[in-house]
């Protein structure tokens, strides 16, 4: 996934055990997929100046709110952020109700008129887009995961709150090789009319939401429980050239089951992967994991210092928060 960013958690009994009713077996991913969400609220992302000034003082306004309304008219999307304001304009004066922080707060902003348009002085962004790997899909309930962390928009550190989103066809066309301090990239040509998902969340542990078109036709996976992943061999399943799926060789050398989505740390030891790629590279995140043809984690991290060496999270993590 393009320019995604890269807790202790003990709970206590007392409550409820939650039963999660994901498949044993899975549909193993590992293709490289299309992402493109919009946005609960329109995101201002950052300020430009108008003749020279500065038109905005802080706390009006700040990177990382969320527009919901102008006024009380609510506001989905850049056009209708820009609609209304027009019409709802009073002396060069505009009431936004904004999410910050959880919570919805009214602001008003002023703005400057200039040869017939008003000027707001705000960078804003409705949708963000990219790519990155299907992990699984459970051939039970159709529900499909993939990355294995959250997406943050990159100006602001924000995460992005789903309105609506899809996963679609790519290809991948090259390859930015990875060198130790510069993370490369996957390059790939995106096919939005043809969609596979519709994305229902963006969390922590990975984008969710349910596979829509047709199950692939592959032989399913056995999903592993965290305690049976052991220290050793291992292979990662990607794309890095146009759709052909491959399995490269890495090797685990620690396992932390505490940690919250660092869980499975790994070393690329495939010649044939390096050569390619020089190391782990963004559009990678989500690649399953396996051990003895199993299912163990996708791939989460590169390590910057060392884009040999990365992080995955537990299967087993990623398919409870598919099932929530």
């Amino acid at each position: 996934m393009k320019k995604i960013c890269i807790l202790f958690l003990t709970i206590i009994a007392l409550s409820p055990i939650s039963v999660f009713a994901y498949s044993d077996k899975i549909i193993l991913g590992g293709e490289n997929i299309g992402i493109n969400i919009q946005s609960d609220g329109i995101l201002v992302v950052g300020f430009y100046k108008v003749d020279g000034k500065d038109i905005h003082s802080e706390p009006a306004i700040k990177t990382g709110d969320f527009i919901l309304k102008v006024k009380d008219v609510e506001v989905h999307t850049i056009n209708e952020l820009t609609s209304a304001i027009e019409n709802q304009i009073s002396n060069n004066e505009v009431e936004l109700v904004v999410k910050r922080e959880n919570k919805q707060i009214k602001s008003t902003i002023h703005l400057i008129e200039k040869d017939g348009i008003y000027k707001t002085g705000l960078y804003v962004k409705d949708n963000i887009s990219g790519i990155g790997t299907l992990t699984y899909i459970d051939p039970e309930t159709k529900i499909f995961g993939s990355l294995g962390h959250e997406i943050i928009e990159a100006n602001t550190n924000k995460k992005i709150e789903v309105k609506t989103g899809s996963i679609f066809h790519s290809v991948v066309t090259g390859i930015t090789k990875s060198t130790d301090g510069t993370p490369g990239e996957k390059n790939a040509k995106l096919d939005t009319a043809k969609v596979y998902g519709e994305i229902k969340e963006n969390t922590e542990y990975g984008l969710f939401g349910q596979y829509t078109n047709h199950l692939p036709g592959k032989k399913l996976v056995d999903v592993v429980q965290p305690e049976d992943v052991k220290i050793g061999n291992a292979q990662i399943v990607t794309v890095l050239e146009n759709e052909e799926l491959k399995y490269y060789d890495i090797y685990i050398d620690k396992i932390n089951e505490y940690n919250k989505i660092k869980n499975i740390h790994f070393e690329i030891t495939d010649k044939e992967l390096l050569e390619k790629t020089g190391g782990i590279v963004q559009g990678m995140s989500g690649s399953p994991i396996l051990q003895n043809d199993k299912i163990i984690g996708a791939v989460t991290h590169v390590i910057v210092d060392n884009v040999k060496t990365g992080y995955g999270i537990f299967i087993t993590k990623m398919l409870e928060e598919g099932e929530n």
